[in-house]
């Protein structure tokens, strides 16, 4: 009886390492897949005043037929502006709350082609007028959120400067262009080892064995 008990822990052993080497193992699969980022969007942008106050509301849109990863398209929603009093300029955030304003929508961006792959983030950002070369340049972040497709779980941050001309019909849709500069990751899971899996296979057939044999051992 005491030979196959010390038999049952010497399998025991190696298989309570092998577990805790599984999770181990497992923890370590965890890589990370770096996408660079750089890119040019043609743009257009739309403010829309917001009655009894003093910020509007910006929509902004981006088309690039070669951008990277087939993210074709850029949306910006939701974004509120006002002019900062302290410097001219305009400021952007997609948080009304920060102006004072409660119950609006939270704004997002979105990056996405024809297919699964999409990008999701939030923005802000600081906007100056360039009078002498009659532009509106407007400098600031996306940090990117998530994703679906092979970029879910996307991490990342984009920095970008934007351009429209101020020789445009103000009635009009601002057309410019946007330029992005970053990157963004996603986890990736790496195969197994399958040493701990074999390694746990043998020791509860081992295990299955001795017990059974000490079943029909007690038994006579």
């Amino acid at each position: 009886m005491a030979l196959r008990s010390h038999s049952l822990n010497i399998c025991l052993v190696p298989l309570v390492f092998s577990l805790v080497s599984v999770g181990a193992s497992t923890a370590k699969a965890i890589a990370q897949t770096i996408y660079p980022f750089d890119v040019v969007y043609d743009t257009e942008v739309t403010l829309t005043p917001i009655p009894s106050t003093d910020v509007s509301t910006a929509f902004v849109s981006g088309f690039n037929s070669d951008a990277p990863y087939g993210l074709n398209n850029f949306l910006s929603i939701n974004n509120y502006s006002r002019t900062d009093p302290n410097t001219g300029n305009l400021l952007f955030f997609q948080d009304a709350a920060k102006f004072g304003l409660q119950g609006l929508p939270i704004g997002r961006d979105e990056f996405f082609g024809s297919g699964e792959d999409k990008l999701f983030g939030s923005s802000s950002a600081t906007a100056s007028f360039d009078f002498i070369n009659r532009q509106l340049v407007g400098f600031g972040t996306i940090t990117i959120t998530g994703g679906t497709g092979r970029f879910i779980g996307a991490t990342g941050i984009f920095n970008f400067s934007e351009i429209e001309s101020l020789d445009q019909d103000p009635t009009a849709l601002l057309k410019g262009q946007a330029f992005l500069n970053g990157s963004f990751q996603t986890p990736q899971k790496t195969p197994e080892p399958r040493t701990n899996a074999t390694l746990l296979g043998i020791c509860v057939i081992g295990i299955g064995l001795m017990l059974r044999r000490r079943y029909f051992l007690g038994t006579r």
